[in-house]
């Protein structure tokens, strides 16, 4: 991989990746009415702060730490009730960012309070923390969806700025936990398919040796597409997957027809 395509961490950059033990939430922004984010539809909360720093991240004005509110977890679930008319058998809240896991103590007592309102819970998260934090917040997670970006460690470095063995270690860790839990918690995988570089002949080896050995409920292809760039531009930050274009369609049919023959359930997001 193109040494020009790695990302490395600032040491301004170092600060803004340990995580925040705050009883108060530091909230992005906060969309109703989402249908991407989980089953039905949902209240979707976009937590502040990531741990990781995606060279193609669709979301990086949520990553700086800058402008966000502050608000209690009592305060936000008076926000998501509002929208529980709409929920039906199937919405909820799901909280993503950002990465939620990088706000563990604010997660798990929001995702109790929604647990304790009846609401269900999603999870979109890297899984880039600790075993500890993922002890806390299964309890009142109804549905997980993560992610990996790559199954090449170096790769993986070079599109996040951290190596793929603790997220691997905690998918695994997640997936025995939900196993034992028994009371209806799912497990979905989201796999960004980027032109170059995930759809390649190992990698997607890699991926189905991998699903193999778990047990997602789902899986979710998410096509590569540059619908963020701008907000790389209004930063002033480098965009280094200039050029880059999103897979074509017979690309991502020919993955998902892959999955399918393997025996996964496979979908395919469409983002408009």
């Amino acid at each position: 991989m193109s040494q020009k395509f790695c990302k490395t961490f600032t040491a301004l950059e170092k600060k803004k990746i340990v995580p925040v033990e705050n009883s108060l939430g530091m909230i992005h922004s906060i969309e109703t009415f989402g249908a991407l984010d989980g089953p039905g539809l949902r209240v979707v909360v976009f937590f502040e702060g990531c741990p990781l720093r995606c060279v193609y991240c669709h979301n990086r004005d949520m990553l700086d730490m800058k402008n966000y509110m502050t608000i209690s977890s009592a305060d936000l679930l008076k926000m998501v009730k509002k929208y529980t008319p709409y929920f039906g058998d199937r919405g909820g809240v799901t909280v993503s960012g950002g990465d939620p896991v990088f706000q563990p103590k604010f997660l798990r007592e929001f995702l109790k309070l929604c647990k304790e309102n009846g609401i269900h819970t999603t999870i979109d998260t890297s899984l880039f923390t600790s075993e500890k934090v993922i002890d806390d917040i299964v309890p009142f997670a109804d549905l997980f969806m993560v992610s990996l970006k790559h199954f090449d460690s170096g790769i993986h470095k070079c599109l996040t700025g951290v190596p793929n063995e603790l997220i691997i270690k905690n998918i695994r860790y997640l997936n025995k936990k939900l196993l034992e839990k028994s009371n209806g918690s799912r497990l979905w995988f989201r796999y960004l398919i980027l032109p170059g570089y995930t759809d390649t002949r190992s990698n997607l080896c890699a991926l189905i040796q991998f699903l193999h050995e778990m047990h997602f409920e789902k899986i979710e292809l998410l096509p590569y597409h540059t619908f963020g760039v701008y907000k790389w531009k209004e930063l002033e930050i480098p965009y280094v997957l200039e050029g880059v274009k999103s897979p074509s369609e017979r690309s991502v049919r020919k993955i998902r027809s892959m999955l399918k023959k393997e025996g996964f359930s496979c979908h395919c997001e469409e983002r408009v």
